[in-house]
């Protein structure tokens, strides 16, 4: 059995180089929330969210107001990753999680 931290987050376990399926994840390790956003194309799609947010909290204010409410959007689309991520999944299921998290945040919104 390959050897995992427990505390690794969306990492492959070290495995040994045959194995027979030949599945990696597209996925690099320790990758900054705004890296994976990137690499999954949600960049804009988070945009949307953010600013419904801001919308919804009066617009843009001040830049304190601003992150006082994307902060806890990130944090929690963050979350949302750590809990949802899985060795060896691809870029696309990680791109299908953020945009169902996204889209349940924005439902939540309207």
């Amino acid at each position: 059995m390959p050897d995992t931290d427990p505390d690794d987050d969306c990492r492959k376990p070290s495995a040994p180089s045959d194995l027979s399926d030949g599945f990696t994840t597209d996925l690099p390790v320790n990758m900054t929330l705004e890296n994976i956003l990137d690499l999954t194309g949600e960049m804009e799609h988070l945009n949307e969210l953010v600013m419904l947010s801001l919308e919804k909290v009066g617009g843009f204010t001040s830049a304190e107001a601003y992150f006082t409410t994307v902060q806890p959007i990130l944090d929690l689309l963050e979350v949302e990753i750590r809990v949802r991520c899985q060795a060896g999944m691809s870029k696309n299921e990680m791109k299908l999680i953020i945009q169902d998290w996204i889209d349940g945040e924005i439902r939540t919104l309207q």
